[in-house]
């Protein structure tokens, strides 16, 4: 069984969802500390003029997890984003059909910023037809970090294989995890170009650039990877 495990993040790019495609059970570390330098709370997209940071503002207090940061909903921030969104893609070929129903996600009633980007990205996996179980740190009661805890989780979920992200292998030991009967394999995505509006091609956008412009084409991103070999190997 192979595990893959990655924080809540709002409409990640691609590789996030090519990690999930990966695996057989992907995990939210949603009980770490959230960071504003990481991509829990925001995201870009492609305009005329470039890139365009869309960012959600947030209560809390430092040192908090990411399942105790509360979305600002009282500054409208959600119909800011859509009408950006709207701006930019209401040209693209697939906005009309896919935009209502990710709109009613985005605009849902969520406690927590976490709750929040599981919502959205669970439901945009779901409709590429990506679908591996799904488990939360949170629920999981487990006390150790970093390596140590990411092959606590994949032993508790009697994973075979833990498949990490490249920013990883600054600090995990293959070793430690042969040790414990895992494998540890990396994903090792390259960016996909795909047809965009506004003129040159801009690599990891979010997963919605993708989606509007090309739709819930899952093959044409294996494909493209050409990693289909390899991974059934």
């Amino acid at each position: 069984m192979k595990i893959s495990i990655h924080q809540p993040d709002y409409v990640p790019y691609i590789g996030y969802f090519y990690k999930m495609w990966q695996s057989d059970v992907f995990v939210f570390l949603d009980d770490v500390q959230f960071s504003n330098d990481n991509m829990h709370n925001w995201n870009r997209v492609k305009t005329p003029q470039g890139e365009c940071r869309l960012k959600i503002p947030v209560d809390y207090k430092f040192g908090n997890s990411i399942n105790l940061v509360r979305p600002r909903d009282e500054l409208k921030w959600k119909e800011k984003h859509l009408k950006t969104i709207e701006a930019n893609y209401a040209r693209a070929k697939y906005f009309k059909e896919y935009y209502p129903k990710f709109k009613d996600v985005v605009l849902g009633c969520y406690p927590n910023l976490a709750e929040m980007n599981i919502a959205i990205n669970s439901y945009i996996a779901t409709c590429f037809g990506i679908k591996p179980k799904v488990c939360r740190t949170s629920m999981m009661n487990i006390s150790s970090v970093r390596e140590e805890r990411v092959i606590d989780i994949c032993s508790m979920l009697g994973g075979k294989t833990y498949i990490s992200g490249n920013g990883a292998r600054a600090y995990q030991v293959e070793d430690h995890f042969v040790q414990r009967g895992l494998r540890l394999q990396y994903t090792e995505y390259r960016a996909v170009k795909y047809s965009q509006l506004w003129g040159d091609f801009l690599p990891n956008m979010s997963i919605i650039d993708y989606i509007f412009n090309c739709g819930y084409e899952w093959d044409i991103i294996i494909k493209a990877l050409d990693y289909q070999s390899e991974i059934k190997g």
